[in-house]
């Protein structure tokens, strides 16, 4: 069994007072359409519902408002999209029935029925989540995949923005029975932090994509469920669900004592006919103010003690043939930095998230070298001249930001204009052409 030191490799915070300083080809020739994925009966926007090319593995997912944008080779205009959600029924649309932007997909709530899926058949939802993990080799991944995602980071000081990282890496994903760990390559990138805002302390999100390729509990379940811990928790059967079309066990499970050095409460869900993890929701056990504070810091000054608010954790898997592969996961981390001899208390969060937008079963043995991987310890440095480039990301498929994150990026791009207008302003006056 592999075993993993959680504070060494899962380090989610970096704090200091002082500041420290081969892949997919991307397509040309392609169209892109924009939209909203809605709710059908209320009109709520649908956040993170995925949004695929069929016979193909391109896809993206909508954002927090609903919104996407996906980007199709013009080869694969005759496809068709397919836009599912879990708790929805799956929509399949020909491509020549969108329009260019502006499009409105309605999705409408499955309704599932008890005896579509038979929870008598295990009599233990414990039992259900000990097949799940057995069976891991047979439903999930068990192969070599070279992936293309997409990932951003944030982080703000109440309410604004004051960091903004975005990236297209490339994933060397192995097996999940797999003692290698994933590797990954930094594609492009551009990152802003707004130090001022900051104030004294600077908040750094360490592992950077490694804080969400982690998420994959399938990979590795050490840092939740382990042969030793899955005893430690309650599990139990919920409402079931439907994802593509196809029935799913819902299970919530939450830590029977405090015996753990970290204890999780939250919902898997498990498709009914093969029993593969399509997806699972939970959070850390923040509400012991003693026991979690400092938890999630991997350094900081002896004056300042952080508590943790909120940890929420989203991982989720798509079907291909009759294997399930890692598609999207983020996390949501809410802290309070309290700093001696200051009265006011600082409140951050910090959300990370990563969606796979192409992949292919890495039959070439492509490798990455060692200069080309990032370290799980990788902190993204500031490349700010990606944001004054419309067309920055090319071909590459996205997270489509939402307006906070619209606005930032406004923000920036109109910072870095006023810094050049004022260097030219400085070099026509020393004479420079």
């Amino acid at each position: 069994m592999k075993t993993l030191d959680f504070k060494k490799c899962f380090s989610i915070l970096y704090m200091a007072i002082l500041l420290v300083p081969f892949s997919l080809a991307a397509q040309t020739n392609l169209t892109e359409y924009s939209g909203k994925v809605i709710d059908g009966k209320s009109n709520k926007a649908l956040v993170a519902a995925s949004l695929s090319i069929n016979e193909s593995n391109i896809s993206t997912i909508s954002n927090s408002e609903g919104d996407f944008v996906l980007k199709v080779p013009d080869e694969s205009l005759d496809s068709k999209v397919i836009v599912s959600l879990l708790g929805y029924n799956t929509r399949v649309l020909p491509l020549s029935q969108l329009s260019k932007s502006d499009n409105v997909i309605e999705l409408y709530e499955a309704v599932t029925e008890l005896s579509t899926v038979n929870i008598s058949t295990f009599k233990s939802a414990e039992n259900l989540v000990k097949k799940v993990f057995k069976n891991k080799e047979k439903n999930h991944q068990n192969q070599s995949v070279y992936m293309t995602a997409f990932y951003r980071e944030t982080i703000k000081r109440r309410n604004r923005n004051v960091s903004l990282t975005e990236a297209v890496v490339n994933i060397l994903k192995y097996p999940n029975q797999s003692l290698v760990r994933d590797a990954i390559k930094l594609n492009k990138a551009r990152k802003s932090t707004d130090y001022k805002r900051l104030d004294t302390v600077s908040v750094k999100l360490q592992g950077g994509p490694f804080s969400t390729i982690y998420l994959d509990i399938m990979k590795y379940p050490e840092y939740i469920f382990t042969d030793e811990t899955i005893s430690s928790y309650n599990f139990t059967f919920n409402e079931p669900s439907t994802v593509n079309n196809r029935s799913v066990y819902v299970v919530d499970f939450k830590s029977k004592n405090n015996g753990l050095n970290l204890n999780y409460n939250g919902k898997l869900y498990i498709d009914s006919q093969s029993l593969a993890l399509v997806s699972a929701n939970y959070a850390l056990d923040v509400s012991n103010k003693n026991k979690s504070k400092n938890l999630l810091v991997k350094k900081k000054p002896s004056s300042i003690v952080v508590y943790p608010l909120v940890a929420e954790y989203k991982v989720d898997y798509k079907a291909k043939g009759n294997k399930w592969y890692y598609s999207y996961s983020n996390l949501n981390l809410k802290f309070k930095v309290k700093k001696k001899r200051e009265i006011f208390n600082k409140v951050y969060t910090l959300s990370s998230e990563m969606a796979v937008t192409d992949w292919e079963i890495n039959t070439q043995e492509r490798k990455m070298s060692g200069k080309d991987r990032l370290r799980p310890s990788v902190i993204i440095t500031d490349a700010i001249s990606g944001f004054s480039d419309p067309n920055f990301w090319g071909a590459y498929n996205l997270i489509e930001p939402d307006k906070s994150i619209e606005s930032a990026i406004e923000k920036i791009r109109k910072n870095l204009e006023k810094q050049r207008e004022k260097e030219r302003q400085q070099q026509t006056a020393n004479g420079s052409p």
